[in-house]
């Protein structure tokens, strides 16, 4: 998909130099990535405290094959 936006290239460069990308695109996708994976860790981190902890569960147990 093309898109035309407005970047700060010195942020950009600096991007680029430090993640070893060689176009302006991997590096966008790259951060664009970053940003999404940090915020679904943000959305996990919400959870603490908030889901009951079952101390007789058996996670292994559905591991078995039948």
């Amino acid at each position: 998909m093309a898109t035309n936006i407005e970047l700060n290239e010195k942020l950009l460069t600096k991007a680029m130099k430090l993640g070893g990308m060689t176009t302006k695109k991997e590096a966008v996708n790259e951060a664009l990535a970053e940003y999404v994976q940090r915020r679904e860790q943000i959305k996990v981190t919400e959870m603490f405290g908030k889901v009951e902890f079952d101390a007789t569960f058996d996670y292994k147990a559905q591991r078995k094959v039948r």
